[in-house]
């Protein structure tokens, strides 16, 4: 039996966070894989420390939006296929947001869900993308597939994950519609890992950059890995590695035994 370590991260901006030790923060953490969500960049600004960052290979989704969205992933356990299109859905081929890599394990998700704060419409786009997405992993599931999302949902479950809940109930990001969603997920057989291990409050993961709130760890919890439940039990840690800064997300972990 062989322990993999996954780690995830919302870098909002891979050449910002490359500037902030990135490099040296994926040299010491040594994960076997690690997602990175929100590059903001383009395959010709790919800079040339992340082409060929040994032992790790790496793939890519770009948005065709300069400046915006986007997901990557570094590898150093090749997948059996990597897929970044072609998920059934003219919403999920979008924005460069989903990279999926099948393993004979395992098929592994990393994903930059949508914010939708910006407007009515953005809501309604993350919500139909939330939909379309659980159809998606579903099919997957129904056909013996396990599964490991991870990835910035833009959604705290529930009032333990961010620091006033009842100040944001009003707010994208904490909307008992976009609430419901996690709880459908969990409800169609998958786990929230993180919370295999950890009941506690005051665990986040995305602080806002201003009002010093990192400092004060007023934060929310919306970065998650999900597993499905059968293939749980497979699951050894789920962290949250708050003491890595870089960007206003700090990277999340797991440990699987396969």
């Amino acid at each position: 039996m062989k322990t993999i370590t996954i780690l995830s991260w919302n870098v909002n901006g891979l050449r910002a966070v490359l500037n902030k030790g990135f490099m040296k923060f994926l040299k010491e953490e040594n994960p076997h894989i690690l997602g990175i969500q929100e590059t903001k960049l383009q395959g010709d600004q790919l800079p040339e420390e992340v082409h060929y960052p040994e032992p790790y290979r790496t793939s890519w989704n770009f948005a065709e939006r300069k400046g915006y969205s986007g997901t990557g992933i570094f590898y150093r356990i090749p997948p059996v296929h990597i897929k970044t299109s072609g998920f059934g859905s003219e919403i999920l081929e979008q924005e460069g947001r989903i990279i999926q890599m099948d393993y004979p394990d395992f098929t592994l998700f990393n994903i930059y869900f949508p914010n939708g704060q910006m407007s009515e419409e953005r809501l309604r786009y993350k919500l139909t993308f939330y939909d379309e997405i659980l159809n998606y992993f579903n099919g997957l599931k129904e056909k013996g597939k396990n599964l490991i999302i991870m990835g910035d949902v833009n959604t705290a479950h529930k009032p333990i994950d961010l620091k006033n809940p009842d100040a944001n109930k009003d707010r994208s990001g904490f909307l008992p519609v976009e609430r419901a969603w996690i709880d459908k997920l969990i409800d169609c057989g998958y786990t929230d890992t993180f919370r295999l291990f950890n009941q506690e409050g005051e665990q986040y993961t995305w602080w806002t950059y201003r009002f010093r709130a990192r400092e004060k760890n007023i934060g929310w919890r919306i970065d998650y890995f999900f597993v499905n439940n059968s293939f749980a039990p497979q699951v050894r840690a789920s962290t949250i590695l708050s003491h890595i800064y870089g960007s206003d997300h700090c990277p999340i972990g797991l440990k699987i035994n396969i």
